[in-house]
């Protein structure tokens, strides 16, 4: 006979029976584990963890260009500085008598450039202000006409434009006269530049070498403070997007536990099919049990009656048969209360089977 095999764990395996395909199966899945696994696998996590790793590589590289400027800035101030001190100490004091001078013609110099930022305000002010009146005149010549006399819609054109008129031409007289105040100051600034230029006209020439070279150094500089500004802009937008990344993450992450959080609060239903039998209280169970069993006790005594009833022919009084019910009640192995009301219930038997 075959007994079975013994497996790793010590069980015996009943014969015709494979014990390692059972071990081999993998568990089910719950329900739950599947769900976890599809919200890991959200692809909104993974688009903002890119975006993050982006963010993060180009503020890192961006950082590292804006300290190598920011390095480079400071070495040409120090040497700009270190150069012109050497400068200014071998010209001595004509450097401090030529200095207004070179301010003055810094001065005329942004003069000029708000002269110039003035006229370009006032030119696109005139422009704006006729451009308004041409408007004017097309819904003036719409008005006039006689099927447009009464159409609203043309008299809201003209006053439409009538408005832009008015505020281009309040535009135009400022822009007239910011134009004219920076005009004047320009010429001043000039003036200013022409009356040092023949006071000092010795001591321009001999510091001249020193303001060149501070014009090239400040040229310099103002061109890595730009670079710098950009960089610095560039990592700022980096961090803002990095920011916006980790704050996106932050609510997905807060959505997920939300869900969770609703699955494990909420009611489980019971299964299809599984409905709940209601079980009788136990006071209502013995009692009918009871009278199930008297029911079957009253069954036996009607068939012994029906018996005794059949022999009523060879006796002559129903008393005699009132007796031998009484003899067969108190032969019973029944308890006393089931034989009383098993008596009482072949005394009605009795009769009824006497009346037949």
């Amino acid at each position: 006979m075959d007994e079975g095999t013994e497996g790793g764990n010590g069980r015996r395996t009943p014969p015709g029976h494979v014990g390692g395909a059972a071990e081999a199966e993998a568990p089910p899945k719950v329900v739950g584990e599947e769900e976890e696994e599809e919200e890991e696998l959200d692809p909104r996590i993974q688009e903002e963890l890119e975006h993050l790793n982006q963010a993060n590589e180009e503020i890192n590289r961006v950082e590292l260009q804006l300290d190598e400027a920011r390095t480079a800035y400071r070495r040409i101030l120090s040497e700009s500085a270190r150069k012109l001190n050497a400068q200014g100490s071998q010209l001595g004091n004509c450097i401090e008598k030529a200095r207004p001078y070179y301010e003055a013609r810094r001065l005329a110099k942004e003069a000029q450039q708000e002269t110039q930022k003035a006229a370009l305000r006032y030119e696109r002010a005139v422009s704006m202000h006729n451009a308004a009146r041409e408007m004017v005149f097309v819904a003036e010549q719409g008005v006039m006409a006689d099927k447009n006399r009464l159409d609203p819609t043309w008299q809201e054109m003209l006053n439409h434009a009538t408005c832009k008129v008015n505020e281009a031409e309040e535009e135009r007289l400022r822009s007239e006269r910011e134009h004219q105040r920076v005009t004047a100051l320009c010429r001043e600034a000039e003036a200013e530049v022409q009356a040092l230029q023949k006071s000092l006209r010795r001591v321009i020439v001999k510091s001249k070498p020193y303001f060149e070279l501070k014009a090239q150094f400040n040229q310099i500089l103002e061109e890595h403070k730009a670079k710098v500004t950009a960089l610095e802009l560039v990592v700022a937008q980096a961090k803002t997007r990095y920011s916006v990344a980790l704050r996106n993450l932050e609510e997905i992450s807060e959505q997920i536990h939300a869900r969770r959080l609703q699955r494990l609060i909420r009611p489980r239903a019971s299964p299809v099919g599984a409905e709940a039998v209601p079980q009788p209280p136990a006071g209502e169970a013995e009692g009918a049990q009871g009278t199930r069993l008297g029911v079957e006790g009253a069954g036996g005594d009607t068939l012994s009656l029906q018996t005794i009833a059949s022999d009523l022919q060879k006796f002559d009084s129903v008393e005699h048969l009132l007796r031998l019910s009484d003899a067969a009640s108190l032969g019973s192995e029944e308890p006393e209360e089931r034989g009383q009301r098993r008596g009482g219930q072949g005394r009605c038997r009795h009769h009824r089977s006497v009346s037949l």
